[in-house]
């Protein structure tokens, strides 16, 4: 038999059994649709606590403005400051979501209404983000890179 098949033959039909069984996008797109909820939650009622239970150690915020945010603390460090002095009301319009194996990525737009504590006019910021999420080896999806910018015109 190994031989009307051939080495070429043998060697793909070895690649094919050692694929992973292909995954369920559909259930795989839920699963982070709903990490975005549960994360916008975290950040619309100030829970610093959800948020860090969300975050994985190598987290990477990047945002104009600023060098990278990197690591879980330095996310939940920037996260407390900003939830002492101001109200969020956030909300995401994810466009487009691909996943490949155990990596993903979303691009889509948000609005962040940011109201001071201490009084004052709201600011309203509207932008553009993209995310990469990766399965954790319990099946759970996280974000761990998180890219945003402002839509301000371009000079």
């Amino acid at each position: 038999m190994l031989r009307s098949v051939g080495l070429p033959g043998l060697l793909i039909c070895l690649a094919a059994c050692a694929r992973p069984p292909a995954n369920n996008e559909a259930a795989d797109l839920a699963a982070i649709a709903e990490f975005n909820r549960q994360y916008l939650a975290a950040i619309n009622g100030a829970d610093i606590d959800a948020l860090a239970d969300l975050t994985t150690e190598g987290h990477m915020m990047i945002s104009s403005g600023g060098p990278p945010l990197v690591g879980k603390q330095a996310l939940v460090d920037a996260m407390s400051a900003a939830f002492e002095r101001v109200v969020f009301n956030e909300s995401w319009a994810p466009e487009e979501t691909v996943v490949s194996g155990d990596l993903a990525y979303q691009r889509g737009t948000f609005v962040v209404v940011a109201t001071p504590k201490a009084g004052g006019d709201a600011t309203r910021t509207t932008g553009n983000f993209l995310r990469i999420y990766r399965r954790q080896p319990d099946g759970a999806w996280l974000m761990v890179r998180d890219s945003f910018n402002s839509q301000r015109g371009r000079p």
